[in-house]
């Protein structure tokens, strides 16, 4: 799952998936829209619904800073890859 919080300038994005070795991880990627600013934390959570609870405090966290959310989609999608593209060159930098 891929989740993307916008403001006029800012941006937060969690991707929630499981690792090779079945893990779950709470990805969370942040920073300035159109800069090289902000951010990446991977979190290893015990299962899957403490990733949909970080998820929760996540939005209501960005919703009261004034972001909205512009993306949900699963990580499979047209839309899920390409967020994850994005995700990925913030990984390698």
């Amino acid at each position: 799952m891929i989740v993307r919080w916008e403001s006029d300038h800012d941006y937060v994005l969690v991707h929630i998936h499981q690792d090779m070795f079945g893990d779950w991880i709470f990805s969370r990627a942040w920073g300035q829209i159109g800069t090289q600013y902000g951010g990446l934390q991977h979190r290893l959570a015990e299962d899957r619904d403490q990733t949909l609870l970080w998820l929760e405090d996540e939005g209501m966290i960005q919703r009261s800073r004034g972001l909205r959310k512009v993306l949900e989609a699963q990580s499979d999608s047209m839309e899920g890859e390409a967020a994850i593209r994005q995700l990925s060159f913030l990984d390698n930098a």
